[in-house]
C-alpha cells in the first residue's frame, strides 16, 4: 500500500494579501505535517506537496475555500515514501519566472488540447509540430517522439530561444507541452504575441497526458522536480537519479557509469584533471577582467604604510624613529606630518614629534588620497593545482607592494581572485619583466618551492632582446655584481667586491635593426643579473631604462604602460614540484619583440 499522496496543482487568478495567506499555509503544513513548496505570487498559486491522504485532503479543502480557487484539481500520484525533505511557503513575483510583461494567462492563455485528442492526431499522422518548453535537462530523460526541444537551461531563456526558430514555423500547427501545463500558459502567449499563428498546449502536459492514455507516442520518463526525478508513463517512480554537479537526469544504466560519482559527477559533467583546471582557468580569467576595470589603485584612498620600531630606537622620538628607518626622508618632513596628523598609532591615533617610541611597536605613516599609475593587469593564468599557482605575468606590473604601488600589484590581485587563500610569490620577477612567475597556496609548499630557489636547483630560461650583435653564438659571463643597490636598487659589476654571478647566453637570431633575440640561463640568482651581465658584454637589454647606454632611470623604477618595453621574458622555469616531488615545466608564450617578423 502505496500511502504517501502526491498533489501538484497551479491556477493563475489575482491574489492578494500574500502574507497572510503564507502564514496561513505554514501554520496548516506544520499541523498537517505535510512537506513540498507552495509558490503564492500576486498572478497565483503553483504547489507540489505530499502527505497522507486525509492531510492533502485538509490542505485542499483550504485551497477551495479561497475565492477562485473552489474549482482546484491537482494531479494525483502515490508513493511509498515522502519525496520531499521539507515545507517551503514561499512569496514570489512569477509563480513560474518568466521575466516578460505583459502575459497575464489569468486572462488569457493559448487553447488547451486534451490529451486524447492529441494522440488521435498522432494516430492518425496529422502534420504538427510538437514543441517541448521544457529545459533541456528534463528532455534527456523522455519527450514525445519527434518533439522539437526549444533548447533552454532555464525557462527565463524562453523567449530568446522563440526568436531563432524559423520564420516558417510561424505558419505550421504548434502543439506545446510541459511536464504539468504551467509553462506553457505563459510561452503560449508569447509566441502568438510574436506573430506564431496556430498555437496550441497541450492540457494538464505531460503528466495527464500519462495519466489519460498513457506511453503510446512518448520515449522513456517524465522529469518531476522532488526526490523522485522521473516517473513512467503508469505514474510511478524510476531509477532515475539526478546529478548532484550538473541537475542532469541519469537512468539506472546511466549510473553505472564509471564517471558517476555521487555527489561530484556524472558522464555528461565528468571533466578530466586537466579538462577541470582549464574550467577553473576560465573562471578565473572573468574574475581577473573585472577586476582591472577599473584598475583598483586608480579610486584615491588612504594607504597606510606601517613602520616598525627597530631595538636600537628604543626610546627615541617618533620623529628620530622615522628618520632612522627612512633615510631618504629628512627629518623636517617627518616633524610637519606628524604636524598634519599622517603618523599614527597601530590604532590610527595621531601622534606629536615628540613622542617617545619602544622595540618592537608600530606606527603607521598615513598617505591621503593615492592615486596609483596604471599598469598592465592582462594576466594570464598558464596552470593550478592544489599546491601552485601559475602564471604569465604581463609588464609593467609589481607582484608585491612597494613605492609607488600597493593595489596595482599581481599580489593584490590574485588575493581577490583565490580569496580566502593568500598565494606566496616562490620568486619574484622585476615589474617590466614579463613570463612566468610561480606562487604558492599554502607556506608548507611555499618552503619546499622557495628552497630550491636558494639552493639554486631551479632551471630559468629566459628571451631577451639586446643592442648589439654579440660576435660568438654562445657567451658565458661570470662578472661579479655588486651587493649594495645604487639608484632604486640598481646593481653593477664590481670585478673586486662583487658576489659571485653566472649567466649562459645563447644567440637565437641576429637582426636587421641591429639587434639580437638571445638565450639566457641564469646560473645565479642576482638582483638585475641578466640585465647587467648583457650591459656589461656590450650588448644591453632593449628598453632598460637602467643599464641601456644613454637611457635616463629618472625618478622611477617601474616603466611607463606606454613607455616602449623592457624586452627580457621569463619563458621556461623547471622545479621539482612540492607534492610530487617529480621535475614539473612550465613555459609562458613569448611577446611580440620575441617574435620579429
Amino acid at each position: 500500500m502505496k500511502a504517501v499522496v502526491n498533489i501538484a496543482a497551479y491556477k493563475f487568478l489575482p491574489l492578494h494579501d500574500l502574507k497572510s495567506l503564507r502564514l496561513r499555509l505554514q501554520a496548516l503544513c506544520a499541523e498537517q505535517e505535510l512537506k513540498g513548496s507552495i509558490l503564492l505570487s500576486p498572478e497565483g498559486i503553483n504547489l507540489f506537496v505530499a502527505g497522507g491522504e486525509p492531510q492533502i485532503e485538509r490542505l485542499l479543502a483550504e485551497l477551495r475555500s479561497w475565492p477562485g480557487l473552489a474549482d482546484l484539481q491537482p494531479k494525483i500520484s502515490h508513493t511509498e515514501h515522502q519525496p520531499f525533505r521539507r515545507m517551503l511557503v514561499r512569496i514570489k513575483k512569477e509563480i513560474i519566472a518568466f521575466g516578460v510583461p505583459g502575459i497575464d494567462p489569468s486572462r488569457r492563455t493559448s487553447p488547451k488540447l486534451a490529451a486524447s485528442q492529441l494522440k488521435q492526431w498522432l494516430d492518425e499522422g496529422r502534420p504538427i509540430t510538437l514543441l517541448d518548453t521544457r529545459n533541456d535537462y528534463e528532455v534527456k530523460l523522455g519527450t514525445f517522439k519527434n518533439a522539437l526541444p526549444i533548447g533552454v537551461d532555464h525557462f527565463r531563456d524562453f523567449p530568446a530561444a522563440v526568436a531563432k526558430l524559423p520564420e516558417a514555423m510561424k505558419e505550421q500547427t504548434i502543439v506545446m507541452f510541459c511536464t504539468g501545463g504551467i509553462r506553457c500558459e505563459k510561452a503560449g502567449p508569447y509566441m502568438e504575441q510574436v506573430g506564431f499563428k496556430n498555437i496550441l498546449q497541450l492540457d494538464g502536459g505531460i503528466l495527464k497526458y500519462f495519466e489519460d492514455v498513457g506511453a503510446e507516442h512518448y520515449d522513456g520518463e517524465c522529469f518531476v522536480f522532488d526526490q523522485r526525478v522521473g516517473l513512467d508513463p503508469k505514474l510511478h517512480e524510476t531509477g532515475s537519479t539526478q546529478c548532484y554537479q550538473c541537475q542532469s537526469p541519469l537512468t539506472p544504466a546511466e549510473q553505472e557509469h564509471p564517471h558517476y560519482v555521487w555527489g561530484k559527477s556524472c558522464p555528461y559533467c565528468f571533466k578530466t584533471p586537466a579538462e577541470q583546471m582549464q574550467a577553473n582557468i576560465e573562471r578565473r580569467h572573468e574574475v581577473i577582467r573585472q577586476f582591472a576595470s577599473p584598475l583598483p589603485g586608480s579610486q584615491p584612498y588612504d594607504h597606510f604604510k606601517p613602520v616598525n620600531v627597530p631595538v636600537d630606537c628604543d626610546g627615541s622620538t617618533v620623529v628620530e624613529t622615522l628618520y632612522r628607518v627612512v633615510r631618504h626622508i629628512p627629518m623636517e618632513v617627518w616633524e610637519q606630518k606628524c604636524a598634519d596628523g599622517l603618523i599614527l598609532t597601530a590604532d590610527r591615533e595621531p601622534v606629536a614629534a615628540g613622542h617617545r617610541v619602544k622595540s618592537g611597536e608600530r606606527y603607521l605613516h598615513r598617505l591621503p588620497s593615492v592615486i596609483e599609475p596604471p599598469v598592465n593587469m592582462d594576466v594570464r593564468i598558464l596552470y593550478e593545482d592544489e599546491a601552485l599557482v601559475v602564471v604569465n605575468k604581463p609588464a609593467p606590473l609589481p607582484i608585491h607592494s612597494g613605492g609607488r604601488f600597493y593595489r596595482n600589484t599581481l599580489q593584490w590581485l590574485l588575493y581577490d581572485v583565490y580569496s580566502p587563500q593568500k598565494l606566496r610569490p616562490a620568486h619574484r620577477l622585476d615589474a617590466n619583466t614579463t613570463g612566468v612567475q610561480v606562487f604558492t597556496r599554502t607556506g608548507h609548499f611555499a618552503a619546499r618551492v622557495q628552497d630550491q630557489f636558494a639552493q639554486m636547483q631551479v632551471e630559468k630560461v629566459y628571451l631577451v632582446r639586446v643592442a648589439g650583435h654579440p660576435d660568438a653564438d654562445e657567451i658565458a659571463c661570470k662578472a661579479p655584481i655588486s651587493n649594495e643597490p645604487g639608484k632604486l636598487g640598481s646593481r653593477s659589476v664590481d670585478l673586486e667586491a662583487g658576489l659571485p654571478a653566472h649567466t649562459d647566453f645563447r644567440v637565437l637570431r641576429r637582426l636587421p635593426d641591429g639587434t639580437a633575440l638571445l638565450e639566457a640561463r641564469p646560473r645565479t640568482g642576482r638582483t638585475n643579473q641578466i640585465r647587467i651581465h648583457a650591459a656589461y658584454l656590450g650588448w644591453p637589454v632593449c628598453g632598460d631604462p637602467a643599464y641601456l647606454t644613454g637611457s635616463e632611470l629618472g625618478d622611477v623604477q617601474t616603466l611607463s604602460v606606454d613607455a616602449p618595453p623592457l624586452c627580457l621574458h621569463a619563458s621556461e622555469i623547471t622545479f621539482r614540484h612540492p607534492v610530487s616531488r617529480q621535475p614539473v615545466t612550465f613555459k609562458a608564450p613569448p611577446p611580440a619583440w620575441a617574435t620579429p617578423a
